[in-house]
């Protein structure tokens, strides 16, 4: 009861919220979600404690599903320690973000409807995790996009944001539709959707294939890309990112709880649910390193030259998920999901001291229009200095722990993609501590460029929204420490058990712990390298950046317009799309269905009566000589019939 009570409190609260809005009012809509988030938080911390500490692995039915011939499924719960660990996050990060949107949407006036998104994404998310078989793991999927595009374009009134909303689904389906493929892949090749039938069996596939178009392809290989490419649209890596950035439309805490604990994380957690699929597919590992390597490495170039506050820490989040995919591209997936967790505890912190920024400037984003606000907003600066510090990997925050571990594992690889990894994992590195640094200078430091009637009213958050800041802080300080051992290190087997497979061929997570001494520090000395850069441009040398971006003008413009992504999808995809969609609605709809069909029908009905209806002249004398023409003409017929 307890396990299912987790999972269905935040969906029965969002079903209060959202159905009875007009009558619970804002104050009840607010009261009835957090406190079932705060429950649902609460009770994963036993599930966490009984399922990985203790091991005792837990599998709930709740009923039946689908029965048709030999094809069964049922609606159930999985509860492993990879589930435990995703629970917890995401209920206690969701948790504080409910609270700290009492505070950030209090003016806004659809509160119980922001609430119920709320509640039915975090819903949507952790029926995701603890799904037993593709099919549920399916219909969590959709419904965080779902959610996501509800939540994206919450304030519908602007354009913007309907359009980043729209953006964020249809990107989303293009993955989608290869996950799709997928698993209908894996109920063709296994005759069975659940996880455990599918598990056990694949040793005995992995030299199966897949003929197609006179071509043979391995039946694993082929299974496993198809589901990554829909972690590659859920988790935003490159080529199908172009909407994690858009998705700032939305208020920041839909930002918060996308980008750190739920959506974004969905592809990594289901590459690490589906290890006893990957170990077997090694090509599909090399895929998933490589986009993982190249994606953290591309969004941080990019993250250095944003000045949206939240569109830095968006391509910060893009960047940290490939480090968390290449982790997993290596087979360290539970140094891919140590990472996840940390991440989800310093990214929610770093979003929501964003939204504290933004609420003390007045809505403001753009960091250069800030500065000079740090003695206004002491404790909202603090944290983020917290968050920068744990997102840098310095020691002895959480990032350090988590961020370091998967470079360590990349090079104990010892594979070409491990290396190309690693390096592009560094280089990822000097900027992620660089943007993080400029994008405190820019906005606590330095001379006030914000107007001054902005500046009058620059104020500290309000309790209700600082607080879940201190929580989430608290896990971005010692979340690294506290969870090293079980996620990574010498209690690494006991504590994952069965959850993650890895083979005796993959050893770079056991490996890592004895990678060269210059490994290990590598990565602290390229970010103080990053940090240290940062406040030489931004703070003593504030002219250079402006004169650095005018010297090399092609190279910033490339960066700032995100090395044009969005354009060549516009020229290659978007624009004839839109060119062939006109076209068949003005020709082929218009000018050939139409001007044939009814159109064409009614205007030749509409001819002939006008026609008709010039013989209606109103004249007595034009009747009488037409009925004079209709007997005659009788007349002569009636002859001729007689004359034959």
């Amino acid at each position: 009861m307890m396990y299912a009570l987790c999972i269905f409190l935040p969906l029965a609260a969002a079903a209060i919220a959202g159905l009875f809005g007009p009558w619970v009012k804002d104050r009840g809509a607010q009261i009835v979600t957090c406190g079932a988030m705060l429950l649902s938080a609460v009770i994963s911390i036993f599930i966490l404690k009984h399922v990985a500490l203790d091991g005792q692995v837990q599998e709930v039915e709740l009923f039946p599903w689908i029965v048709s011939g030999q094809f069964e499924t049922a609606w159930a719960l999985r509860f492993d320690t990879l589930t435990a660990v995703m629970v917890f996050v995401v209920t206690v990060v969701s948790c504080a973000v409910h609270f700290y949107s009492v505070g950030y949407m209090h003016h806004d006036p659809g509160v119980p409807r922001f609430f119920s998104y709320l509640s039915l994404f975090t819903f949507f998310m952790l029926l995701l995790v603890t799904s037993d078989n593709f099919l549920q793991l399916f219909v969590g999927w959709e419904g965080v996009g779902l959610c996501s595009y509800l939540l994206i374009g919450f304030w519908y009134e602007k354009p913007s944001a309907n359009a980043a909303a729209i953006k964020a689904f249809l990107v989303n389906r293009v993955g989608d539709f290869g996950f799709a493929l997928g698993i209908m892949g894996v109920f063709f090749l296994y005759n069975s959707l659940s996880f455990e039938t599918v598990f056990a069996a694949t040793p005995a596939k992995a030299d199966a294939v897949l003929h197609f178009l006179n071509w043979d392809f391995n039946a694993l290989t082929v299974l496993c890309l198809l589901l990554f490419v829909g972690a590659m649209g859920k988790s935003a890596q490159l080529g199908l990112h172009t909407w994690l950035p858009d998705a700032m439309e939305g208020p920041t805490p839909v930002s918060a709880l996308i980008h750190a604990a739920t959506m974004v994380t969905a592809g990594v957690f289901m590459v690490a649910r589906l290890s006893p699929m990957f170990e077997y597919a090694p090509t599909a590992l090399l895929v998933v390193a490589i986009v993982g390597a190249s994606t953290a490495f591309f969004a941080a170039t990019i993250g250095m030259c944003q000045n949206d506050i939240k569109r830095v820490i968006a391509y910060s989040t893009c960047s940290q998920l490939g480090y968390m995919f290449f982790a997993c591209g290596v087979s360290a997936y539970a140094a891919g999901i140590f990472h996840l967790m940390t991440h989800a505890f310093f990214k929610a912190l770093l979003f929501l001291g964003a939204g504290s920024v933004i609420h003390a400037m007045s809505a403001e984003q753009d960091m250069r229009k800030m500065g000079g606000i740090h003695k206004l907003v002491p404790l909202t600066h603090m944290l983020m200095w917290v968050g920068s510090l744990a997102l840098a990997g310095m020691p002895f925050f959480a990032g350090y722990y988590s961020k370091d571990i998967i470079l360590e594992s990349a090079f104990a690889a010892g594979t070409g993609v491990g290396y190309y990894a690693f390096w592009l994992g560094i280089a990822a590195a000097v900027m992620t501590a660089f943007y993080s640094w400029r994008l405190i200078i820019m906005t606590f430091y330095g001379r006030p460029r914000a107007d001054e009637r902005v500046m009058a009213h620059v104020h500290e958050s309000p309790k209700i929204m600082t607080v879940p800041l201190l929580v989430l802080a608290l896990g971005a300080i010692v979340a690294g420490y506290v969870g090293y051992d079980a996620f990574v290190g010498e209690g690494m087997q006991a504590f994952w058990g069965k959850a993650i497979l890895v083979l005796p061929a993959h050893p770079a997570l056991e490996q890592a712990h004895h990678v060269p001494f210059w490994v290990k520090v590598l990565p602290i000395l390229v970010g103080l390298a990053g940090i240290g850069m940062a406040y030489w441009l931004y703070m003593y040398r504030p002219d250079l950046p402006g004169r650095v971006a005018r010297r090399f003008r092609g190279v910033y413009l490339f960066l700032y317009n995100k090395w044009y992504f969005d354009e060549l999808y516009d020229r290659v995809f978007v624009n004839p799309a839109r060119y062939l969609g006109r076209q068949l609605w003005q020709e082929g709809d218009g000018t050939l269905i139409d001007g044939l069909g009814p159109d064409g029908v009614a205007a030749v009905a509409r001819n002939l009566a006008q026609r008709a209806s010039r013989l209606q002249s109103g004249y007595v004398y034009h009747y009488a000589f037409a009925m004079l023409i209709g007997v005659a003409g009788l007349v002569t017929l009636y002859l001729w019939l007689q004359g034959r």
